[in-house]
């Protein structure tokens, strides 16, 4: 080294730089990525109520009710769902325009009501309705 030079030390620094142009990456596929996700469930567009009655009672629907603990029943008793087909087959036979009405609990599972329209399908009948009861 020579004796007339002086020597210059500099302040040793960290570069945030790279850093933050990590940060603002990882935000904005954060931000893209989180707008995508779409929740799964049955979308239910409810008709408004109406309390009027049925206008002709030769065809009265056939109803079904599920309830909160998933329990199928039919006018008044509880059935399994390996009878609901034949359930909709004697009715449909007695009333070739009736259809299927299926009353659901908020909190009773979408795999009942899927079982129970299969059934009334296999039976024949294809204009069946869900409905909520709560």
């Amino acid at each position: 080294m020579a004796l007339g030079k002086k020597r210059t030390e500099e302040d040793p620094q960290i570069d945030l730089t790279p850093m933050l142009d990590v940060i603002f990456i990882m935000l904005i596929f954060f931000v893209i990525t989180a707008s995508f996700v779409k929740e799964s469930g049955i979308d239910v567009n409810r008709p408004p109520i109406t309390t009027k009655p049925p206008e002709n009672s030769a065809n009265r629907p056939i109803i079904f009710n599920i309830t909160e603990s998933n329990d199928i029943w039919l006018e008044g008793r509880r059935i399994d769902v390996r009878s609901v087909r034949a359930n909709v087959e004697r009715a449909h036979a007695e009333n070739p325009q009736a259809k299927v009405i299926i009353e659901t609990h908020p909190k009773s599972k979408t795999n009942t009501f899927i079982l129970v329209s299969d059934q009334a399908r296999e039976a024949g009948v294809n204009d069946i309705v869900l409905s909520t009861k709560y």
